[in-house]
């Protein structure tokens, strides 16, 4: 049996390196080497099994004022339960967004229906609910008493929450009928997904650099450096599906046929091949979606999420894209104006008129017509390795954080460099010597094959106070990796403006987890309402804009 929170002789002694203690690892960081695909299955059966224990532990534990701290014995025990089944889920989270090769997707496939039912069994242990639901009855008066703190009290408030929108309240049937929709959902989301990661496998414009006419120096080096990590011909130039690779080309091609060709493909990821049809799937995830609501009570599935959220309502939220719309449109139109004058200043003519895969690239011509303005003239002080060290620097004025490159430690791919984040002890100076840990964090900028679209940031490990008895120091500290998709250069990759705008905003991100200081895991980090959790990244962007 496990003590609550903590994880099973068995699983240390394990040949798992998914379950077996990662106390020989730097930080007690993954041991990225050893792990495998194969090593998946197995690690969850293990960690689901823990993880119910845990829950039942806390479900028959007695509650009552004679019973001793009940907060504890109930939410602090809560907070750290299944403590295997997050190491285990935290990498493979990690790798099926950052290293989903097709073996991976196979164990993704498999594992998505399985990880949702265990989900709803969760929140389905006999008796855990009814001491969620006592504790939560009484958090405004053990608060008001002064016997719980806020934090406390919003703990009780937000686990509760959780349970009844995971359907706690329900009578068995409808919790059987909603466990099937989730774990269908489950299926369908994880399908949707590969086949998106597929299609920007997949698809290519191979290209001689006769064909690149137009585009910048950086931009034709990117489209070889593809052509190679594709094992093309020593001439070919590759555009990929990747967002750093369809902008800039948009932007500068001056063929605008491969304009199109380019345009289109990447707007129908998903659909570009009948075996991978999203829009099928679509259709069917809104069709789970609504009764996901009905059974909610609610008219519909927008309803349901914006319920918890601060918006509130979908009306709120439509309010604010009906007005941002508005002026977004003026904008645009004023935009499209500005282009079509400038067509006509040259005498061209377009067939069709502007179309979407024109845009860009005309308003980039306009930009350096009217405005004498030429982004390429940025980009060479726009290196990775540049903007890189003024987010650095930026972090380090604004939070004392300093970052130290451990090129010893081995991630879970060559390109991805790990940072030891460190800063000033609180009642120490900004530059002694005597500082303190603040996070692991792993930065993985750069596109590639299996990996994801997109710029995101996650966590290996979440930052918590609430340990279990005899749990090494350093698990209170949290791992963050953020995650960007920026054409690698052959030589030196330089990032556009809203290249470099993204890195800041995904370390707004990393911020938000590395500088968490929360007693409570389930509370930290993150684990904020969905239209507050962009709130940091949006303001790290302004110190680059």
């Amino acid at each position: 049996p496990t003590t609550k929170g903590t994880i099973s002789n068995a699983a240390i002694e394990s040949d798992n390196p998914l379950l077996r203690s990662w106390s020989d690892q730097p930080f007690n960081l993954p041991p990225f080497k050893h792990i495998h695909t194969e090593h998946f299955v197995p690690a969850f059966e293990v960690a689901m099994a823990a993880h119910l224990a845990d829950l039942e532990a806390i479900a028959s534990s007695p509650i009552g004022e004679s019973c001793g701290d009940i907060f504890a014995s109930i939410l602090g025990a809560y907070d750290r339960a299944g403590a295997l089944l997050s190491k285990v889920d935290s990498v493979y989270d990690n790798y099926t967004s950052s290293l989903n090769t097709p073996d991976m997707q196979v164990v993704q496939t498999k594992m998505a229906p399985i990880l949702s039912r265990h989900n709803s069994k969760a929140y389905d242990i006999p008796g855990l609910f009814e001491k969620i639901e006592i504790i939560y009855e009484m958090r405004e008066e053990k608060l008001k008493s002064g016997k719980w703190n806020a934090e406390q009290a919003r703990l009780a408030e937000r686990v509760y929450i959780e349970f009844v929108r995971m359907g706690a309240k329900f009578d068995v049937v409808t919790k059987g009928e909603y466990a099937d929709v989730q774990a269908e959902l489950a299926s369908l989301e994880t399908k949707f997904m590969q086949n998106v990661l597929k299609d920007e496998e997949d698809w290519e414009q191979v290209l001689t650099e006769g064909d690149m006419d137009g585009c910048p120096a950086d931009v034709i080096a990117a489209a070889r450096q593809a052509g190679i990590d594709r094992k093309k011909g020593p001439d070919d130039h590759v555009i990929t599906l990747g967002r750093s690779m369809v902008e800039p080309f948009l932007s500068y091609s001056s063929r605008r046929d491969l304009r199109e060709i380019v345009f289109e493909a990447f707007s129908k990821r998903g659909e570009l091949s009948p075996e991978r049809d999203n829009l099928k799937i679509a259709v069917e995830m809104l069709r789970l979606r609504k009764r996901q609501a009905q059974l909610h009570n609610k008219k519909s599935f927008a309803d349901y999420q914006f319920e918890d959220t601060m918006a509130q309502s979908p009306e709120n939220g439509m309010k604010l894209l009906n007005d941002v719309w508005a002026k977004a449109k003026d904008a645009a139109n004023r935009e499209r104006e500005m282009m079509e004058a400038f067509l006509s200043e040259k005498g061209e003519k377009l067939d069709g008129g502007i179309q979407p895969w024109d845009w860009r690239y005309y308003a980039e011509q306009v930009r350096q017509a009217k405005f004498n303005f030429d982004e390429n003239e940025l980009k060479p002080y726009f290196s990775l390795d540049a903007v890189t060290k003024a987010v650095f620097d930026v972090s380090n004025k604004l939070y004392g954080l300093k970052y130290l490159l451990r090129k010893d430690i081995v991630a879970y791919h060559p390109d991805v460099n790990v940072y030891e984040v460190r800063r000033a002890k609180k009642d120490g100076a900004v530059d002694s010597d005597d500082d303190e840990l603040v996070a692991i964090f792993l930065h993985d900028n750069y596109a590639r094959a299996h990996k994801s679209s997109g710029a995101w940031m996650s966590e290996y490990r979440t930052q918590t106070k609430n340990l279990a008895p005899g749990t090494d120091s350093i698990e209170a500290i949290p791992i963050v990796s953020n995650n960007n998709n920026f054409s690698k250069g052959s030589e030196n990759t330089l990032l556009s403006f809203d290249d470099g705008v993204t890195l800041f905003h995904e370390m707004g991100h990393g911020h938000h987890g590395m500088l968490s200081d929360c007693t409570y895991e389930y509370l930290a980090s993150t684990n904020v309402l969905k239209d507050f959790v962009e709130l940091p990244s949006q303001l790290m962007e302004h110190w680059l804009r």
